[in-house]
């Protein structure tokens, strides 16, 4: 028997001021997204912003249903948008906000499992990394180079 270890390493960062620019206006527009999502029941808002590769930006947001578990997450809502809409270009950036209106918003937010398995598709997909700018309505970012990195021995295409 061996002993493994998963080594797992980001970058955070204390305000959205010092993000580079490209990074600052696609959190920007993650976090206006939260106004929109539709959240009901939970009364968590997210709202997802992605960069293309051709410059462009595409958001989306959480859909609830009263018919539980019938919801999307903000991030697949926003795959199925670029996936669809945008089929020739790939995701370089998410950026991932949230509006909780039973509590705080000052802290990052991760993705659900579902979320990091769809996420890691896309990836295998488009064989690249897409990077992720996780934040709240304030506070820190967490800055991660590849999606998949949230997902350690995880099942994908290669494995079928």
């Amino acid at each position: 028997m061996s002993f493994k270890e998963y080594k797992f390493s980001y970058k955070e960062v204390d305000d959205v001021n010092l993000l580079p620019s490209e990074d600052a206006s696609l959190l920007d527009q993650a976090r206006k997204a939260t106004q929109q999502a539709y959240a009901p029941y939970s009364k968590f808002f997210v709202g997802a912003a992605a960069l293309l590769d051709n410059g462009q930006t595409i958001s989306a947001t959480n859909q609830e249903n009263a018919s539980f578990p019938a919801g999307l997450c903000a991030e697949r809502v926003l795959l199925s948008a670029a996936a669809s809409l945008y089929s020739n270009n790939k995701i370089k950036t998410i950026a991932i906000s949230y509006d909780n209106k039973n509590g705080e918003s000052n802290r990052p937010v991760s993705p659900c499992g579902i979320c990091r398995q769809s996420l890691l598709e896309y990836e295998g997909r488009i064989e690249q990394p897409v990077r992720l700018l996780l934040s709240g309505l304030t506070g820190k970012i967490i800055i991660i180079e590849s999606a998949s990195l949230l997902l350690p021995l995880s099942f994908s295409a290669k494995d079928m």
